[in-house]
């Protein structure tokens, strides 16, 4: 391992030569042993070919990929690759920074927060996925998002600047310390919150906000609800879009956009050549996509369950019993009828016996059983009402199961994706049981304002799933944040259903699972192998938007289609760009790319019967679906042209001309 001692820090200050050894020794010093025994990792896992400068002031660590004088001197007579840099650590980052890479070939700085275990792994196989030394990521590793550590990560020059901690309120600090730094940055800014990220947007000007979770949700409810449920996308202007399979479509009142894919085989062929033959197709949608929640009934009433209980119901079934039993007895002995008997027998267990020295030894012997019954029963009963009640009342204000069900859905990790489902389900009216391991969970509260049940415990553990219901709900999906957790709580959760179908007289079908994995081959092992259902990476499903909006482009929403991703996207026609003067077919690529409608800049309208005898012009928009490798093929030639002509005014068109004048 080789530093970098002889480049200047953030102070203007150099590390000589001869000083190395001693500012290393007061470095390893100053910080942790472990530390010292990560940046050991780091030279043991990264390439040999690399400098390391570490920087005491700022508290970072940049990696360099190492270049021979040969590289350094012919690539000085080159244009410098435009920089973007991505802060963050994650998933989404991780993902996010290879996408730049991969995709779009640019020079890409990570800002990570920590050189903890759990980000060095990321950190190696960053730098070994790139086998050319000028494509390999620059990596600085500080604790906080301070001017200071942006200005080293190079912020003033930087095309894009993209924000996707985990933390709203960092990634908003960070980024309006950007703005000051680089006024001109694009910056691409990942918050949970809508309100929020709305303000943000209008704040800082040129920046997009995006919600990693808000882009995945809407696989993982279609996944969850089956192929055959249609997912929705709303364009900017408010058109409705919905993706469905061409079976569900009626031929006559359908106005079908486009084919998606074509899912017959054993992969999904997207975005077909024939049209005609894909069997997923997206259409026009008309009226609301969902429909309201189901009504549910007033907590009280569904509470009665809970109030009686089974040990209360034995103890009043028994008490009824011996008090009907010495009702009859006191009529027969008496001679009285049956009400007034009743009538004696409550006032006796509740201790108002008269003492009647005449009266027969069986009315007497019934009157001493009464009362003490009524001294033993009657604290118990007390008691065990009271008890009731409490735990009626624990058990609403909790939100737990307090009734019967079946036919709903097990959601298991209530972080930002979690409770970005809960939602989609709840408002197309799925019935949804949640849980989680913790109490604090993000979701928690917002599944008890819906008024949605709620099991705080390991999802892993027979017991939890089964008080969730899992032997008698459609789908269980799980979505923490970790595979292992995910994967043992669907082999639970679906050994469970089976053994309860097994038992079971009534048919049922077999249990949905969807399951949040994030490595592919991984999850693509599982789903075949295992026979999950479903497996989504969120960080797979958000990545591409996130590097869209990096280069400029502005991605509308995702299409998920099986483990393949479409992307709607609308950028403008630059001037002078490639596409001005061609057509729409033109624009179209096999697989790749496909037009699926044309926003005209002056009259702001919305043409989806693209025509085939109009040129594109650079005030035009075009709204497409991409892979992702098409969008990134898209891009160079949507960028305008420095010598484009100015735009030629155009006279306006008239409807009616004038009569022609005689001898004319």
């Amino acid at each position: 391992m080789l530093f970098d001692v002889g480049r200047p820090d953030a102070a203007g200050r150099t590390l000589s030569n001869q000083a190395s050894s001693t500012t290393l020794r007061r470095l390893c010093a100053h910080c942790a042993a472990s530390a010292a025994v990560q940046m050991r990792w780091i030279g043991d896992h990264l390439h040999a070919e690399a400098t390391l400068v570490v920087d005491a002031t700022l508290g970072l660590v940049v990696y360099h990929s190492m270049v021979s004088e040969d590289t350094r001197q012919s690539s000085t007579a080159e244009p410098a690759r435009q920089r973007f840099v991505v802060c963050g650590d994650g998933a989404v980052a991780r993902r996010l920074v290879t996408e730049l890479a991969d995709r779009y070939g640019v020079a890409v700085t990570v800002v990570l927060p920590s050189a903890s275990d759990h980000h060095l792994p990321d950190l190696a196989d960053l730098a070994s996925e790139f086998s050319v030394a000028e494509g390999q990521p620059e990596i600085i590793m500080a604790r906080r998002l301070t001017g200071e550590v942006l200005d080293q990560a190079g912020v003033r020059d930087a095309a894009a600047v993209a924000f996707v901690g985990l933390d709203d309120v960092t990634n908003v600090d960070a980024a309006m310390i950007t703005r000051d730094l680089a006024p001109d940055a694009r910056l691409v800014v990942r918050l949970f919150n809508p309100v929020l990220g709305e303000g943000v947007a209008t704040m800082l000007g040129d920046c997009a906000v995006l919600s990693g979770s808000e882009i995945a949700a809407p696989a993982f409810v279609a996944a969850t609800l089956g192929d055959a449920t249609p997912t929705y996308v709303r364009l900017r202007d408010g058109e409705l879009l919905r993706s469905v399979m061409r079976s569900a479509v009626d031929p006559a009142g359908a106005d079908v956009v486009c084919g998606l894919a074509d899912t017959t085989g054993t992969e999904p062929v997207v975005l077909p050549v024939d049209q005609d033959s894909a069997d997923l197709v997206l259409v026009r949608a008309y009226g609301q996509p969902r429909s309201d929640p189901p009504r549910r009934r007033p907590r009280l009433l569904r509470a009665l369950g809970l109030v009686f209980s089974r040990n209360l119901r034995l103890a009043l079934v028994g008490t009824a019993a011996i008090l009907a039993a010495a009702s009859v007895l006191l009529a027969y002995t008496r001679g009285v009828n049956l009400a007034e008997a009743a009538y004696l027998t409550l006032l006796t267990a509740m201790g108002a016996a008269e003492v009647e020295s005449a009266a027969p030894l069986t009315e007497k012997v019934t009157a001493v059983v009464l009362v003490a019954t009524g001294v033993a029963l009657l604290p118990t009963v007390t008691a065990l009402v009271v008890d009731s009640l409490v735990r009626a009342r624990l058990a609403v204000a909790a939100g737990g199961m307090i009734e019967p069900i079946d036919n709903h859905v097990v959601l298991v990790g209530l972080g930002n994706i979690g409770t970005r489902v809960l939602e989609e389900l709840h408002s197309v009216g799925i019935s949804v049981v949640a849980v989680d391991r913790t109490e604090s969970a993000r979701g928690i509260g917002v599944a008890r304002e819906l008024g949605l049940p709620v099991i705080v415990g390991d999802a892993t553990r027979p017991e939890t799933l089964r008080a969730a219901s899992v032997h008698t709900c459609r789908a269980l999906v799980a979505l923490t944040d970790d595979d292992v957790t995910n994967l043992e709580t669907a082999l639970s959760g679906r050994s469970s259903h089976e053994a309860d179908r097994a038992r079971s007289a009534a048919t049922r079908p077999p249990l949905r699972v969807v399951l949040r994995l994030f490595d592919d081959g991984f999850a693509e092992r599982t789903q075949r192998i295992l026979g999950i259902n479903e497996s989504r990476s969120v960080s797979s499903l958000a990545a591409p938007a996130f590097a869209a909006a990096m280069m400029g482009q502005q991605v509308i929403d995702t299409i998920s289609v099986g483990r393949r991703v479409l992307l709607v996207a609308e950028f403008p026609v630059g001037a002078g760009s490639e596409l001005e003067g061609r057509y729409c077919h033109d624009v179209n690529q096999p697989g790749a790319v496909r037009v699926i409608a044309v926003r005209t800049g002056r009259t702001g309208q919305t043409i989806w019967s693209l025509p085939e005898r109009r040129p594109l012009v650079r005030t035009d928009r075009l709204i497409v679906l991409a892979t992702r490798a098409g969008l990134a093929a898209l891009l160079p030639r949507t960028i305008p042209s420095p010598d484009a002509e100015p735009l030629a005014d155009v006279a306006p068109l008239r409807l009616l001309a004038p009569a022609p004048r005689d001898g004319e």
